[in-house]
């Protein structure tokens, strides 16, 4: 099954073939008609610049993917790029494998070192054979956007840490933290921040005694907090009450029974345990790190739900 980020691509992707493949067909033409006139080639890829309003540069390659013209781009024509060899770049493979049209997957170039992506489109005489390739390179940044901004799925994620640190797991033991000594203390402070003040993300951060969160009303910043000020109530005089935002994810009554969850795995063994734990109110995702460095990213509920099944797993 396609992730939501990939079809999020595709359909990007999808858009800017039908826009471009047309476009480009009717170059592809015209370059035809004058082929293989240097001068007359580099002339229609000029013009062809003002039809491509976000193309960075337009080029004629031979059939064996030689550049026989210059570059064309916005301040006219760049003489050097006139014989270079593109055969061997991932961009042309599509074409030279047959293809009238491909748009290349997304590279960094090798001269502004930025994301990009080539069109080909096939220059084929009257009779259909043949003659060469018309290419056009566009910067990612100067793409128009026809997007909508992705939404990541709210699945159980897995990832496995540093393999030095995984290597040393069973020579180690968990040693109490100044949190640890101040646990509830810190935990019904986060809660009241998350549920009172507009803290909209909050990662604990439980071997060095830390907290990194994020507010509503200053969602730029992050806010640094170390066990002096986490084990003081009064750190919430420095926030502003704020309303629990309608459009949260988790509930404002389930924030408590996540925090106690952290707190269980915090203390579930003496080897494997709780490094930090994250809670993000508005996409509903729950992130875990554990003294072996893997991490775990579940949705809210599936961490309340399976819970002692997670942590009866971890520690065997």
């Amino acid at each position: 099954m396609k992730s939501n980020l990939q079809e999020s691509i595709e359909r990007q992707r999808k858009i800017l073939k039908g826009w471009l493949s047309s476009s480009l067909s009717i170059i592809a033409e015209d370059c035809a008609q004058v082929w293989p006139q240097r001068e007359a080639l580099e002339a229609r890829l000029v013009e062809g610049m003002t039809e491509l309003p976000y193309c960075k540069y337009l080029y004629v390659l031979d059939a064996k993917a030689h550049q026989i013209t210059s570059n064309a781009y916005r301040g006219g024509l760049m003489e050097r790029q006139f014989g270079r060899d593109r055969s061997h770049r991932p961009y042309i493979a599509e074409a030279l494998g047959g293809s009238d049209f491909s748009l290349s997957d997304a590279y960094i170039s090798q001269n502004a070192k930025r994301p990009s992506l080539t069109a080909v489109h096939a220059v084929k005489g009257e009779s259909g054979a043949l003659l060469g390739y018309l290419g056009a390179d566009f910067d990612l940044r100067e793409l128009p956007a026809t997007e909508a901004l992705h939404l990541q799925a709210g699945q159980w994620m897995q990832l496995k840490g540093d393999p030095a640190i995984r290597g040393g797991l069973f020579h180690q033991q968990r040693v109490d933290s100044l949190m640890d000594q101040q646990m509830d203390t810190v935990l019904r402070v986060i809660n009241e921040l998350v549920t009172i003040h507009g803290v909209f993300h909050a990662k604990l951060h439980f071997s060095s005694s830390r907290a990194t969160i994020w507010q509503l009303n200053d969602p730029y910043r992050f806010r640094l907090h170390d066990i002096d000020e986490l084990g003081k109530p009064d750190l919430c005089l420095a926030y502003p009450q704020v309303d629990y935002p309608a459009d949260a994810e988790i509930p404002a009554e389930a924030v408590h029974k996540i925090l106690d969850g952290f707190r269980e795995l915090r203390f579930m063994d003496e080897t494997i345990y709780l490094r930090s734990g994250m809670l993000n109110i508005f996409n509903g995702m729950v992130s875990l790190t554990f003294s072996c460095d893997g991490t775990h990213y579940m949705p809210w509920q599936e961490f309340l739900d399976r819970k002692q099944f997670f942590m009866t797993s971890m520690a065997m």
